[in-house]
């Protein structure tokens, strides 16, 4: 009896704890969504706003003379465009890489796995001089190509998939080899269906990142024409830093599609997470 409430009293504190934790992680995002539509008066002066309105969106939308010189929508799209394209070309190059280093017998194969891995823990911020100048020098300087070809591999979504990929069978591919399928073919209808939830994970990982990715964005844009969202957000003590209502609106527009991502494909990404772990 004594021990049945020891138990209990321990899973009571457990949950206690864990709610406690979860309270702690979300608030930041719960005071940005309150903000966003709290009163300008209560801004930052209330922790929970006792009057709400729209006003905050409205100004983010265009609905007034200050937010019409300010790009929020089109950055937005902008951030969309750049994201998305970026990691499809993560995803596609690293699809083939890592067939390549765990499937393929070549020469020099250990030396590239040897590389990838250093360059993994090389620190990145070492090359934003140099990508800039080769930017610059393409002429792809305050581009679209400017944000994403630096940015189209990804070492770390190779190592993941050529971890995942030595874990398939060589009998498999061996057999689809004997059927007549090329390389490419192994790739995209036998290997790429077996990796959808690893897959998942890593989308969803590089999506996030290259969605929030700032540092070289700010590099890189130059114009209203190619700035990003969170590039603009930046600006929060800048030109727009009398308007919190509006940048914690915008905030919101930023965190928003990456929580949505997250909602559709959460029970792939926890499939893949389980075998990340392992």
């Amino acid at each position: 009896m004594v021990g049945r409430k020891k138990k209990k009293t321990g899973l009571t504190i457990r949950y206690i704890l864990t709610t406690l934790l979860m309270l702690i992680m979300t608030f930041p995002f719960v005071y940005l969504v309150l903000h966003s539509f709290a009163s300008w008066d209560q801004v930052d002066r209330k922790i929970i706003p006792s009057s709400f309105t729209l006003r905050s969106w409205t100004w983010l939308f265009g609905d007034s003379a200050t937010s019409a010189n300010a790009p929020w929508i089109g950055a937005f799209i902008n951030t969309i465009i750049v994201a998305t394209i970026a990691t499809v070309l993560m995803m596609a190059f690293a699809l083939m890489v890592a067939y390549a280093l765990a499937k393929i017998n070549f020469k020099g194969k250990k030396l590239i796995n040897n590389f990838i891995l250093f360059q993994m823990f090389f620190p990145a911020i070492i090359l934003l001089i140099p990508q800039f100048l080769m930017v610059t020098k393409m002429g792809y300087l305050d581009t679209y190509a400017g944000m994403i070809v630096p940015t189209a591999i990804s070492l770390w979504a190779i190592f993941m998939y050529t971890n995942f990929f030595k874990a398939i069978p060589d009998t498999l591919i061996e057999a689809a080899k004997l059927d007549g399928a090329t390389d490419f073919q192994i790739l995209y209808k036998v290997v790429l269906p077996m990796s959808k939830s690893i897959s998942t994970v890593i989308f969803l990982f590089l999506y996030t990142d290259r969605w929030t990715n700032l540092l070289w964005d700010m590099i890189v844009t130059k114009s209203d024409s190619t700035v990003t969202l969170n590039v603009l957000i930046s600006q929060m003590f800048g030109p727009y830093g009398t308007y919190p209502g509006p940048m914690y609106a915008a905030s919101v527009l930023l965190t928003l599609p990456l929580i949505i991502l997250f909602l559709i494909f959460s029970k792939k990404f926890q499939d893949g997470m389980q075998f990340t772990l392992k």
